[in-house]
């Protein structure tokens, strides 16, 4: 008669003897404190929050991250292509520097005349600093000459946002016309812009100075930019020449030339005199 396989409580009965020989002979090691869990994902957030808000102050401060300068020489023109692909043309004399900020392009505009070819950039604007003027655009054409009386901001393409230095009022120019601003204090705003004639105030960018009826002081003090020998208007009260009314082209790197000429359109002579000065004088 065959043996019947062991019943179910004999089989657990032999079992836990052999557990409990097992755990006397070889004792578990005491069990460990249980570790804190890890705050990784807290500390990983507040690293987040803090790199945040250091980018959003960087964007509010804007800080410029790199500089650059450029100047031209008496009589010469300069060519200057920006990395964003602007394009800068400095006139005779012209000092100005260029910086580059997160969330801004800016040119500080110290002495002469520029051209500017902006890159359309919409969430870096261009400004430009004239002193006494502030020029804001985002993509457009246009000069702005700094002289010691007053800034001039001429518009080709586009439009462009003027106002005082400290002033939060802007006026806008349009393509055509001109803009001044002089060293006054004003009335919170620059004086509404003039139609211009663009070619005249372009004509530089092609090495000509044009005048249309403009005084000879004022002539004679564009002609002096593009010189380095000094240019004197020598005044007779009892016959001033000052505002002798001169109309003409000529070219900006023949001065010389220009005044020559001066004696066969107005009744002036021109003398020159022993240290290279030119002087214009009543006939």
């Amino acid at each position: 008669m065959p043996l019947a396989p062991p019943g179910g409580a004999a089989l657990d009965e032999a079992l836990d003897a052999g557990r409990d020989t097992l755990k006397a002979l070889f004792p578990l090691p005491p069990a460990r404190a249980k570790a804190a869990p890890r705050r990784t994902g807290r500390t990983v957030g507040a690293a987040l929050a803090l790199v945040f808000a250091m980018l959003a102050c960087l964007w509010v401060l804007d800080p410029a991250y790199r500089h650059e300068q450029f100047a031209s020489a008496v009589g010469e023109r300069r060519q200057v292509e920006l990395t964003d692909g602007s394009r800068l043309t400095l006139d005779t004399g012209t000092e100005l520097a260029v910086s580059w900020h997160l969330r801004s392009r800016r040119v500080e505009l110290r002495q002469g005349r520029a051209r500017f070819a902006v890159a359309k950039a919409v969430v870096r604007p261009f400004e430009v600093d004239a002193g006494r003027a502030q020029v804001r655009v985002v993509g457009t054409v246009f000069d702005v000459r700094r002289d010691p009386a007053e800034v001039q901001v001429v518009v080709y393409e586009g439009k462009v946002e003027v106002r005082r230095a400290g002033e939060a009022q802007a006026a806008l120019v349009t393509p055509g016309r001109a803009l001044r601003v002089g060293n006054d204090s004003g009335n919170g705003q620059p004086a509404a812009a003039q139609p211009v004639d663009i070619d005249a105030e372009g004509g530089w960018q092609q090495g000509r100075l044009v005048f249309s009826r403009t005084p000879l002081s004022q002539a004679l003090a564009e002609m002096q930019r593009y010189r380095r020998e000094p240019v004197r208007l020598r005044e007779d009260p009892a016959r001033p020449i000052g505002d002798l009314a001169l109309s003409g082209t000529f070219d900006s790197a023949q001065t010389d030339r220009a005044l020559e000429l001066l004696p066969r359109i107005l009744p002036v002579q021109v003398a020159r005199l022993p240290d290279g000065t030119v002087e214009v004088r009543a006939r």
